[in-house]
């Protein structure tokens, strides 16, 4: 654990029901004239939903606004630049994103290549971003990567199929909504990934090499609320009491993973989306017990925690027996909400494992990692995710 460290609090955060109603008079606050809205073709079409209430509140605000609807899961650079290209045709003074983590990274993605130049892929790495993004603002509208109030713009080259992470301060969105009522009819297949790539922050940031004891008390919360509510919100999606405190969850854990950094699971999930473009939450829920349980050895008392954070019975456990049931406990919630088994349900391939473990070491995630891997352990964790 640091013992000398900065802490980053998003700038402003609206939760709750019905928040998103408070978009106009925020923009109105921030100068806002002409702003892009950031979205999927899904959700622009979606009668009532996430982007006519967005449209709404603006119009009430009296502010103009384009929208951009070609976000596609994991955006790809080619999102990015339709995305800058509308923007500058519409002379837009600032952008707003609606959705899930994808649509977040891609608003990213477009304030930095608007300001900091179009070679985005240069750009990846820590701090690297030397001129300030148009104003941000962030609708959120699922519980689980809560890029709507990080620092890292997770983006993928279409053409070498790598996932590379920007990671800035410039990046934090001005302004977020977390309104539950926008998550209801989130369908269960995504609700259970989210939630697991909520629970994958908490526990990475919870055995973080540079975690604090802010960051341990924010992982905390949030594992205990998604061991309580995730698979609630599962089997109910209207389960409002579920969905409220998912999305707390959700937001704590971003808190806690934008500030103590994250691990193996992430730097290797990266890949598996990039190479295969499979849904992030999921490579992170697939490939956690099998990464986790390889990190037990570094520092088995906090695994024992995360046992009984998930309301596990420690009682009367060694350290390493107490540890082994956390990773119990994370492979239960997994298997109770539906997520595959291993990586080769989501179409990965052992021809792969070598380049990827490469490009796994070099992910900006793999140096908080608790315990220290060569490539060869990284493929064999691949490996054993291939076979569980």
């Amino acid at each position: 654990m640091k013992t000398n460290y900065d802490f980053m609090m998003p700038s402003v955060n609206f939760f709750g029901p019905g928040v998103i109603a408070k978009i106009g008079e925020r923009a109105k606050l921030l100068g806002i004239n002409n702003i892009l809205i950031v979205t999927d073709s899904f959700l622009h079409h979606l009668e009532d939903g996430p982007v006519k209430q967005t449209e709404e509140s603006l119009r009430l605000a009296g502010i103009s606004y384009t929208i951009f609807d070609g976000v596609e899961p994991n955006p790809k650079i080619r999102n990015v630049q339709a995305g800058a290209a509308m923007y500058q045709e519409n002379n837009c003074d600032s952008i707003i994103t609606v959705g899930g983590g994808s649509a977040h990274d891609c608003d990213k993605g477009i304030g930095i290549a608007l300001t900091n130049g179009e070679d985005l892929a240069k750009l990846a790495g820590i701090e690297t971003l030397t001129q300030p993004l148009p104003p941000l603002m962030a609708v959120n509208t699922t519980a689980g990567t809560a890029s709507e109030i990080t620092r890292h713009a997770v983006l993928t080259n279409e053409d070498t199929h790598l996932k590379f992470v920007i990671v800035s301060w410039r990046n934090v969105p001005l302004v977020s909504f977390n309104d539950p009522l926008l998550m209801l009819d989130v369908p269960s297949k995504l609700t259970a990934a989210t939630g697991m790539d909520a629970l994958c922050h908490c526990v990475e940031s919870y055995v973080s090499e540079n975690r604090n004891p802010i960051t341990d008390a924010q992982a905390i919360q949030g594992m205990k609320l998604i061991g309580q509510y995730l698979r609630r919100a599962v089997a109910n999606g209207h389960d409002v009491e579920a969905r409220t405190n998912m999305a707390y969850a959700s937001l704590l854990a971003g808190m806690a993973f934008n500030n103590a950094d994250l691990g193996y699971v992430h730097a290797m999930a990266h890949q598996l989306g990039g190479q295969y473009d499979a849904p992030h939450g999921v490579c992170c829920a697939v490939l956690m017990p099998t990464v986790e349980r390889w990190n037990m050895i570094a520092s088995p008392e906090r695994f024992a925690d995360i046992a009984t954070f998930l309301g596990e019975n420690i009682t009367g456990l060694s350290p390493m027996e107490a540890a082994e049931k956390g990773i119990h406990a994370l492979e239960r919630i997994s298997e109770d909400v539906g997520i595959p088994t291993n990586i080769k349900s989501i179409g990965a391939d052992p021809k792969d494992f070598e380049l990827m473990a490469e490009n796994a070491l070099k992910d900006g995630n793999a140096f908080s990692n608790p315990r220290k891997g060569t490539k060869s352990d990284i493929v064999e964790l691949f490996t054993r995710s291939y076979e569980a």
